[in-house]
């Protein structure tokens, strides 16, 4: 119940800031930058490079804001453009590069599961890190990944298999004896 007055709540702060209603603007601002903060700073791991990314983010949304046919994407569209604004400063930074799992040292008697789970995460390629950000941190279905990567439904289904398989056997590797 609570998420569809929140969604109903996100259309109409959409369709009310797409008709110039400032206030409107600032409330989904303030509703949705911490959330994309945070889905950028997963991806990055950077705090400042985070913030620059959302801020650009923000620049993007508010300038297209008004091309955006169905309010109901919203979300959707959202992580889109942060997902590409990320990926791009990952591409300048070299980060999506493969890391040597070789030399990855984690010590399993200091950490509970959920922070194994983020410091694997972090390990991934970017394409596994952003699909498994966008499903399980995110909370977005299949279909509103599929709009916010602009990818077939079928591709997000392969693409979450193949990054759970990589997830798995990095699991595998540090943490089962």
């Amino acid at each position: 119940m609570k998420d569809n007055l929140s969604n109903i709540q996100n259309h109409f702060l959409v369709m009310a800031a797409q008709d110039g209603n400032e206030a409107a603007l600032d409330k989904l601002v303030s509703l949705w930058q911490k959330k994309l903060w945070q889905y950028v700073f997963r991806l990055t791991t950077d705090v400042h490079a985070s913030w620059d990314i959302t801020q650009q983010c923000w620049l993007e949304i508010i300038k297209g804001l008004t091309k955006l046919h169905d309010p109901a994407n919203f979300k959707a569209w959202a992580y889109r453009i942060a997902t590409n604004r990320t990926i791009d400063w990952l591409k300048n930074k070299k980060k999506n590069q493969h890391i040597n799992l070789e030399s990855i040292e984690v010590d399993s008697n200091r950490k509970d599961n959920d922070s194994q789970v983020k410091e694997l995460v972090q390990r991934l390629k970017s394409d596994s890190r952003v699909i498994l950000s966008l499903y399980y941190f995110e909370q977005l279905s299949i279909p509103e990944i599929s709009i916010a990567l602009n990818i077939p439904t079928g591709t997000v289904k392969s693409r979450l298999f193949t990054a759970r398989e990589e997830l798995k056997q990095l699991w595998k590797k540090y943490f089962d004896n």
